[in-house]
């Protein structure tokens, strides 16, 4: 597969955003953190050049993880989780966006079922491996 431009909103579609990516290269990710748990997250990761915010910038409304601010997130008008902002730091070597596969409106379940997944083991703390169980997530 190659990249191919996926456009992606929330709910009340007042959020609205354009990524290219190559989910079969990039893969997708699932996470058992208390965060990706309770909104059952899976999302794919985008390089911010891949990335592009349409309409609704007004209307996002971020989260704090481990005392950093997070653009993205959730549409404060109708609570959809959309995308997250993911700067550079010393445990990411790279800054991306993560959004939500579930947020993308012209997403083939074809181009979600043959790309690979990634799990991380965000409970405890051991984020460079996977759980132990992961058919939950």
């Amino acid at each position: 597969m190659t990249k191919k431009t996926y456009h992606g909103s929330c709910i009340c579609q007042g959020v609205q955003f354009e990524a290219e990516v190559d989910l079969a290269e990039s893969g997708t990710k699932k996470c058992n953190c208390t965060r990706c748990w309770k909104l059952r997250a899976w999302s794919a990761p985008v390089a911010p050049e891949n990335f592009r915010l349409v309409s609704g910038r007004d209307l996002l409304s971020g989260y704090a993880i481990g005392g950093r601010k997070e653009l993205g997130g959730f549409c404060r008008r109708c609570g959809a989780s959309v995308f997250g902002h993911v700067p550079k730091s010393e445990w990411n070597n790279a800054e991306r966006y993560d959004i939500s596969v579930a947020a993308l409106d012209d997403l083939d379940p074809g181009d979600l079922i043959s790309a690979p997944v990634t799990y991380y083991d965000g409970r405890h703390d051991n984020w460079w491996h996977a759980p132990a169980e992961t058919r939950h997530l």
